[in-house]
């Protein structure tokens, strides 16, 4: 008896190892794959601006990565005694309006120099709803609890998705030739705006993401959200708050997107990877016993083995926590 539905995946035309480059952008659900990748030592940068809801705010930030904008003074605004902008998050956030300015422009420039070297771009989106600032009349990524009334919230039509991606990613396809471009949709939801409302939005996400993709060969869907939603398909993979899915669903993505986008050495090396990544976390009840000598000079052994098979890679938290 089948439990799941079964899923189709399009196949990438050239499948992931560790000799590549990975930049995500977007939501929280980002956050974890990012984590996930950096984890397993792939040369990976998540979320290098913030975390990032909505399509015109995602779209911005990648031509803010791609002219490598510097933000001026001007671009912050002053919300009690702390210096904002509108575009980023609270972490960039300072009483110092340079500190914030430094914080901001050294991490664009950090997201410039890495998606250049990137082979993926992989781009999770949220919602489908954006809030523009009336005062500035402009669209913004973050609120920074600044009064409600200051804001209009409003539900982007598909094709106002579709115009603010296509200008942000042709520019890369065409500067970066190697580059694969991964949309895929946030199974959080939204729920503050609405059961019913969540969905529209979802679905004008979907909607969007799949007219780009049937237009560009070098982009690609993964089904993130159909993943969560219609395969899983039960609270059980939901934390508490019964919006975000918890550990076990995704876990469970993120193994469907590594079985899917790496290549099959590299699935056998992430094996050996995640092995000694758990040794140099492990902490010992007695570092002095035997057995734990003898413990350390096996994964000491390991790392001289992955080291020689991915010397391209930093090992030197490995190295400092087996000395």
């Amino acid at each position: 008896m089948k439990w799941m539905l079964d899923i189709s995946i399009p196949e990438p035309e050239r499948k992931l190892s560790y000799d590549d480059t990975l930049l995500l952008i977007g939501s929280c659900f980002t956050a974890n794959v990012g984590r996930a990748l950096e984890e397993l030592k792939f040369r990976t940068l998540y979320n290098p601006t913030g975390i990032l809801f909505d399509p015109i705010s995602v779209a911005r930030h990648l031509q803010d990565y791609t002219q490598k904008k510097v933000y001026q003074p001007h671009e912050l605004f002053e919300l009690n005694s702390i210096w904002n902008s509108w575009q980023h998050h609270s972490s960039f956030s300072s009483t110092d309006r340079i500190q914030s300015l430094e914080l901001i422009n050294s991490s664009i420039e950090k997201a410039h120099r890495h998606l250049q070297e990137s082979n993926m771009l992989l781009i999770t989106l949220g919602t489908a709803f954006s809030y523009r600032h009336q005062p500035d009349d402009i669209p913004v990524a973050n609120c920074h609890k600044a009064p409600a009334a200051d804001f209009i919230k409003h539900l982007l039509k598909a094709e106002e998705i579709v115009n603010a991606l296509k200008q942000a990613i042709q520019p890369l396809l065409e500067s970066n030739k190697k580059l694969q471009v991964v949309f895929t949709i946030s199974p959080v939801r939204h729920i503050r705006d609405g059961v019913v409302e969540n969905n529209r939005s979802k679905a004008r996400l979907i909607e969007a993401v799949h007219q780009l993709v049937e237009e560009n060969e070098r982009l690609l869907y993964f089904p993130s959200y159909e993943i969560v939603i219609d395969v899983l398909r039960d609270y059980r993979f939901y934390d508490a708050d019964l919006v975000h899915p918890n550990y076990a669903a995704t876990q469970h993505v993120f193994d469907l997107f590594c079985n899917h986008y790496m290549d099959k050495g590299t699935l056998s090396l992430m094996e050996e990877v995640h092995k000694l990544v758990l040794a140099k976390n492990h902490k010992p009840q007695h570092p002095g016993s035997t057995a734990h000598q003898q413990f350390r000079k096996v994964q000491k052994q390991k790392l001289e083995d992955l080291k020689s098979k991915l010397p391209q890679l930093n090992w030197e938290e490995e190295e400092e926590a087996l000395r």
